[in-house]
């Protein structure tokens, strides 16, 4: 029996742009690669990004930065040619949807293109960012990643689902019509350290609740359900679809799947907390479930390895310290 390809734990000489690079998600791809030797441009406009991670980063002597909006230009390189180039501008929270949803889809539109450009022009490895949000309030239960999705293109979650699914239609016309070498993944609900104390996700807003002894507010009755990621599993993950994946979506996210109530116990029990759960009214389009079918990346060598309740503790150990 052959052996499964196995990720490199040197990646010197090798050049990453990564857009959102102050973002969450996106500050922890930057520093796995930058510990793996490799040089990485950040690009980021502060919209949602935090400067305290683009500080984490500066860290590192192979780090630039940008600040820039890549919807409108991207900067000048110089003499760098890019290996991969990583698409990850996007926000991602429901408050972000009401505020800044024209900013999102030009982000997920003109921005793509720009990378999409760059990396047709530089023979970069190309990935984008997509979301579990694709597949809308979904009608099939688990998602596979040949569901084509259950989506409001008028909603208020629109901004950011139908130009996630443009951006992914876009990656693969370039992926057709001029060879770029691109990976798409649908990236699953993801929490950890870093993550904004106002995100407006389940998991910082129970903690948040739970650290303040307030009520826990819960959407609906509760019953509805999520796959929660912590994010270095998800890093894991992007990683073995950007190294060894091919050009088709991957669903990326941990399969363990809980109801919002139980999220909440969960949560309230961990911090030890006194917190009681009190219920309003679900927002309209929320996703009655959601859990990836994560077959494809795990034949790539990945799985999750940490655990709802460990990663918890370590969510909460940052929202305490950001707390005081």
């Amino acid at each position: 029996m052959s052996k499964s390809p196995k990720l490199l734990d040197d990646l010197s000489g090798k050049n990453f742009l990564v857009a959102g690079a102050a973002g969450f998600v996106p500050s922890y791809v930057c520093e796995n690669y930058l510990k793996k030797g490799a040089r990485v441009v950040g690009l980021d406009n502060f919209i949602t990004g935090s400067k305290s991670n683009v500080e984490i980063l500066n860290n590192y002597e192979n780090f630039d930065f940008h600040e820039v909006n890549i919807y409108e230009s991207l900067p000048d390189f110089g003499d760098i040619k890019f290996d991969y180039i990583l698409s990850l501008a996007s926000p991602a929270s429901p408050i972000d949807f009401k505020i800044i949803p024209l900013e999102i889809m030009r982000v997920n539109s003109e921005g793509t293109l720009n990378l999409l450009e760059l990396a047709k022009e530089h023979n970069s490895v190309f990935l984008e960012a997509s979301t579990s949000e694709v597949y809308g309030d979904p009608e099939v239960h688990p998602q596979v990643e040949s569901y084509v999705g259950h989506v409001n293109p008028i909603g208020p979650r629109s901004c950011y689902d139908e130009s996630k699914r443009f951006a992914e239609a876009m990656t693969m016309s370039f992926k057709n019509k001029y060879n770029v070498d691109t990976r798409i993944i649908r990236i699953f609900n993801t929490y950890g350290p870093r993550m904004r104390p106002n995100d407006g996700r389940v998991i910082p807003n129970f903690i948040n609740q739970a650290l303040r002894g307030d009520d826990i507010t819960i959407y609906g009755d509760g019953s509805q359900t999520r796959s929660f990621s912590f994010v270095t599993d998800l890093v894991n993950a992007m990683e073995h679809v950007l190294m060894l994946g091919d050009h088709m979506p991957y669903n990326i996210g941990n399969p363990d799947e809980y109801s919002i109530k139980e999220a909440a116990e969960i949560i309230v029990k961990s911090i030890g907390s006194d917190s009681k759960l009190t219920y309003c009214d679900l927002p309209k389009d929320d996703p009655k479930r959601r859990r990836p079918v994560i077959d494809r990346v795990a034949s790539l060598g990945y799985g999750p390895v940490v655990t709802f309740e460990e990663g918890l503790r370590e969510t909460a150990e940052f929202f305490k310290n950001f707390r005081s």
